[in-house]
């Protein structure tokens, strides 16, 4: 009877054990943001740098955390042109666009995943930008274990919800062909690695 009590309590004990949540910080050097912004008459896109972020995962599946970027350092890379490339990049950090100046960072903040399809998530969160904070969803690919973690996703951003209303046909008319989509993408890559065991949850 001893044997089969002790045998009971080690299976429930097994059953139960606290998972640990790993907190993964977030390589700004491996990882990446891509923006793509789309007109009438062509596209254009660029970088602009991760400056932090951390990711959570329990037991390999992501639950949550967020990452900042640096506006300031936006660029321009499909225009050979040095003098129309830094025309581009001086008018989307002004007024009419990112107004960098004024607002430099921009950050996102998991509020939940959904898990869907192997390697597959639904995430929802609330991306800040010129000090608007607005949610946004997006699927993501996400690989996890006990020292890495990589996630990535192509993230759509209606522009015109942060006041970047510049030459939408939301706000003017008989644009033709000088009309901007009002959504850009980002083409989000994030390596991050653990930096230890946050807490412990059942």
């Amino acid at each position: 009877m001893k044997k089969v009590l002790a045998l009971l309590a080690l299976a429930s004990f097994a059953f139960t054990k606290p998972q640990a949540t790993v907190t993964y910080k977030v390589d700004t050097q491996k990882s990446t943001i891509v923006w793509k912004g789309k007109k009438v008459t062509g596209e254009h896109y660029g970088n602009v740098t991760l400056t932090s972020g951390t990711l959570i995962a329990d037991n390999g599946k992501l639950k949550g955390g967020s990452f900042e970027s640096d506006l300031r350092t936006l660029t321009v890379t499909d225009l050979k042109d040095q003098e129309y490339n830094q025309k581009l990049v001086n008018h989307l950090k002004g007024d009419d666009f990112f107004a960098v100046d004024k607002h430099p960072k921009s950050t996102f903040v998991i509020t939940s995943v959904t898990p869907q399809a192997a390697g597959q998530v639904q995430v929802k969160g609330k991306l800040t930008i010129k000090g608007i904070t607005q949610e946004v969803s997006f699927p993501a690919t996400v690989k996890a274990d006990k020292n890495q973690l990589t996630a990535s996703a192509k993230i759509p951003v209606d522009r015109t919800k942060y006041d970047i209303k510049f030459r939408s046909t939301n706000f003017f008319e008989n644009l033709g062909d000088k009309a901007i989509h009002n959504d850009f993408e980002l083409d989000v890559n994030l390596v991050a690695n653990a930096g230890g065991t946050a807490s412990a949850s059942r």
